[in-house]
This record gives C-alpha cells, sequence and structure tokens, in this order.
C-alpha cells in the first residue's frame, strides 16, 4: 500500500489481485447478491485508490480493507432496506425441476450429480444459516472464519471493542447452533430469511 500511495500502478493492480477474491466473498456474504457485491468490490477498489495519499500504515492493511468493506455493505443495506427491491428468479422447466441452462453446465462439468447436489445443498444450508444472523454478527464471523481476524483486528475494522466482538461472536455461534443443529440431527432445512432489516 505504501506503494500505491506513492502512485505505483502496478502495485496498486498487485494488491487488487491479492484481496478481490476475498472482499468479494464478503461483501456477497453481507448483501447476499452477487451483482451487488462487484458493484461493491469495486467501489471499495476505488475509495482504497482515492484515500491512498492519505494511508498511514498504523494497522494491518487488510484490517483498513475490510472497515471500508463493511462500511460500504453497510450503507448499501440501508439504502436498499429505505426502498423495495424485486428479484427475479428463472423459471423452472421440465420435469426435472432445474433450469435447461444449469442442466447443461452440469452435464458437460463432469462432476458427479449425487456430490454435486451435496456441495450444494451444504453451500445453500451455510448460506441460509449466515442470512439468519443480524448483520454486525454476519460480519464479525465472515472477518473470523473467512478472513481469519483476530478479535481486534475484527474490532477495529468494525469500530467496536474486542469484548463487544467476543459478544457478537458468542451470539452469533448460539444463533448458527439454533439453525444448523435441527438439519444436521432431523434433516430440518431452515427456513430462509424474508425481511433484510431482521
Amino acid at each position: 500500500m505504501l506503494e500505491v500511495r506513492d502512485d505505483n500502478a502496478a502495485a496498486f493492480e498487485e494488491l487488487m489481485l491479492r484481496y478481490q477474491g476475498r472482499l468479494l466473498t464478503i461483501l456477497e456474504h453481507m448483501v447476499r447478491n452477487r451483482d451487488q457485491a462487484e458493484d461493491l468490490a469495486q467501489e471499495v477498489f476505488l475509495r482504497v485508490y482515492r484515500a491512498r495519499k492519505s494511508y498511514v500504515p498504523g494497522a494491518k492493511f487488510s484490517t483498513w480493507l475490510f472497515t471500508i468493506a463493511n462500511n460500504a455493505a453497510s450503507n448499501a443495506l440501508r439504502r436498499r432496506s429505505r426502498r423495495r427491491e424485486v428479484s427475479l428468479k428463472m423459471r423452472d422447466s421440465g420435469a426435472t425441476g432445474c433450469n435447461p441452462l444449469e442442466n447443461a453446465i452440469q452435464a458437460s462439468s463432469g462432476v458427479m450429480p449425487a456430490r454435486r447436489l451435496d456441495k450444494a445443498e451444504m453451500r445453500d444450508i451455510v448460506h441460509v444459516a449466515l442470512d439468519c444472523l443480524n448483520d454486525r454478527q454476519r460480519m464479525a464471523v465472515l472477518l473470523s472464519k473467512f478472513e481469519g481476524m483476530s478479535y481486534a483486528d475484527i474490532a477495529d475494522t468494525m469500530q467496536l471493542t474486542p469484548q463487544a466482538i467476543k459478544s457478537l461472536l458468542s451470539r452469533a455461534r448460539i444463533n448458527l447452533r439454533d439453525v444448523l443443529v435441527p438439519y444436521v440431527e432431523q434433516g430440518e432445512r431452515p427456513a430462509p430469511k424474508t425481511d433484510p432489516k431482521t
């Protein structure tokens, strides 16, 4: 980042390549929309570039980056809650209930169908479980589990105290357990969260 601050374009490109996948994953989990997450990732990198001259290497770069991402995602969720959005899903067709394009992709992938369903089902359950958390709990879990950040770094990112992060993560674990245990033990699928404000 110090090289980016000194207007090294190659360093900025390297920074984007190094962090774009991780950033996109966090943002997608936060806003639950891939297209919006991609837009927000671009916005975050644009903010990083614009703020390059004022960057001071006090904390880790990743902490600074994810602080910007947290703010961008929070703002996007607030804007979304103020207006009504309609999401259109592709219609299922045929007796299999699958989208023809999805069938073609799956057929060409060479992956065993049962294994693909297991992975898809598990991914869906994890997404539903994460969606049951409030925004702050979700961000804390994502930074802890996906980014491997310490309580102190998460606290810096979310502008909270480390004790507040411990409490957030503890409540998040309880909420995740309440959602996942019935699925693991009895096969009861959790209901997707419908109201993004709850």
